[in-house]
């Protein structure tokens, strides 16, 4: 075996931080970096290596000598095999240091900025339950434990309506209760998963694409609307519609009832058409008296309350006195834009996907907003001098780019127009850190606010102020 993947054993290596994508870091005693998946900082443990690199190993804890006071016991029966709340055994005050040190760390060592004070991080007042959307999965092979297949038991019922497996894209857990999306939402998925054993409904078979019962989406609002959409494999009229009829009248407090009939090789649904079997074909968002209509391929931001904690910073570090003109850069469905107007003079939404801009533009209707602007089109090529020419030089750019961040041509453009202000919220402070960088010498970083969106996971936003130097 090679020596860059030869496995090694290391023993009582005490786990010292915590690291990118939830990993934690300990060193192995030649001095390299050992990156773990399944300890908190604090632990000591024996190390079985898995990956070698030259800086660098990757491996797995295999024996626990002494646990960190850091840990809390997790709450979820799946946690360590679902994959979705990496840092649910670690407290949740802990959750938030190394996610505010993350942020810190990648503005300064990338980005190279000379921070202000830092104000920290806003934690959620929701550390469970805070999702307003969840996708589960069906499959006629859920995924076995260890222990079941070596016990060589019947196991019986294979079928399961969960989760995949993180990096198996046809293993499927199935789940008993998720504490990541409030009632009905447990209820609607076991009862949905009894039904179709109880009738025969075949559940979905990714390597082979065959069975009935493919995905299902919940999606819960402040408001109290529910939405369901099953997708179907194919067309059965009788099974969906014995299926659908079973939700409609088991779960009155469904105000959306939907599905897809989607026989391609994947289960996206953006290229699917979403029918309406009972209700609305939308549920309502509201946040400060405005309503967001949201469909079945709406994004939204899936943890309301907290949004609406990201909105009022990004409005508080705008900073806006009414006669300003706003751009708002990555719109999506033009939330933010649509939030800030009423302090600005008018805003300027872009966006790339036209089912957003369309979304925007009718929530801007719905909301009798008359100073808010939308258009459709690829940033680094519609963000130009013409644009801005036709639009007019603002006073104030809010930026919310995807987890690459902006492009390069982007910030140049930035660069060249120079706003007094750029407020960039990002949901990936490393890349946010490189652009920031870029704009170093044109602006300075006044004030920076983590938040966080999603507890029991490693993911963090970041809301940063830039002046005009």
């Amino acid at each position: 075996m090679s020596k860059r993947t030869k496995k090694q054993v290391f023993t009582h290596i005490e786990v010292l931080d915590a690291g990118a994508k939830g990993k934690t870091i300990a060193k192995a005693p030649d001095g390299k970096v050992i990156f773990l998946s399944n300890t908190v900082p604090g632990d000591v443990v024996d190390v079985q290596t898995f990956k070698a690199r030259k800086a660098y190993y990757e491996g797995k804890a295999t024996t626990f000598h002494t646990l960190s006071s850091k840990r809390t016991t997790p709450v979820c029966e799946h946690f360590g095999v679902c994959g979705g709340c990496k840092w649910q055994d670690m407290a949740y005050e802990h959750q938030l240091y190394y996610k505010q040190k993350e942020v810190t760390n990648n503005l300064t060592r990338i980005g190279h900025i000379q921070l202000p004070e830092v104000t920290p991080i806003l934690g959620s007042a929701h550390q469970y339950f805070y999702r307003n959307k969840m996708e589960f999965s069906f499959s006629d092979s859920r995924w076995l434990t260890q222990e079941e297949v070596q016990s060589g038991a019947d196991l019986g019922d294979r079928n399961a309506l969960g989760f995949h497996i993180p990096g198996m894209w046809d293993k499927i857990l199935d789940i008993k209760k998720c504490h990541l999306q409030e009632d009905p939402s447990n209820a609607i998925r076991n009862a949905v998963k009894q039904f179709a054993l109880d009738n025969n409904l075949e559940f979905f078979n990714t390597r082979n694409q065959t069975g009935l019962l493919r995905t299902m989406m919940i999606r819960t609002s402040s408001t109290g609307d529910v939405m369901v959409v099953i997708q179907f494999f194919k067309e059965d009229k009788a099974k969906r519609t014995m299926l659908l009829d079973f939700l409609a009248e088991n779960f009155p407090q469904i105000s959306s009832l939907q599905y897809i009939i989607n026989g391609k090789a994947n289960d996206t649904i953006y290229d699917q058409d979403v029918i309406c079997y009972k209700g609305e074909d939308h549920i309502f968002e509201e946040m400060e008296g405005l309503k967001f209509k949201i469909n079945a391929k709406s994004f939204y931001q899936t943890n309301s309350q907290q949004a609406f904690e990201l909105y009022k910073i990004t409005r508080d570090f705008a900073g806006l006195k009414g006669n300003e003109l706003v751009f708002d850069l990555y719109t999506g469905t033009g939330t933010i834009a649509q939030f800030v107007a009423k302090q600005a003079k008018k805003v300027v939404g872009v966006e790339s996907v036209p089912d957003a801009i369309a979304a925007a533009k009718e929530n801007a209707q719905l909301n009798g907003i008359k100073n808010v602007h939308f258009f459709v089109g690829d940033m680094k090529v519609v963000f130009n001098d013409a644009f801005i020419k036709e639009h007019g030089q603002p006073d104030v750019v809010i930026t919310d780019p995807p987890r690459d961040g902006m492009h390069k041509d982007v910030v140049q453009q930035l660069i060249n127009i120079a706003p007094k202000k750029i407020v960039y919220v990002s949901c990936n402070s490393a890349t946010q850190a490189r652009d920031l960088e870029l704009l170093n010498a044109t602006y300075k970083v006044t004030k920076t606010q983590a938040v966080d969106m999603f507890p029991q996971t490693f993911h963090v936003e970041n809301v940063v102020l830039l002046e005009r130097k």
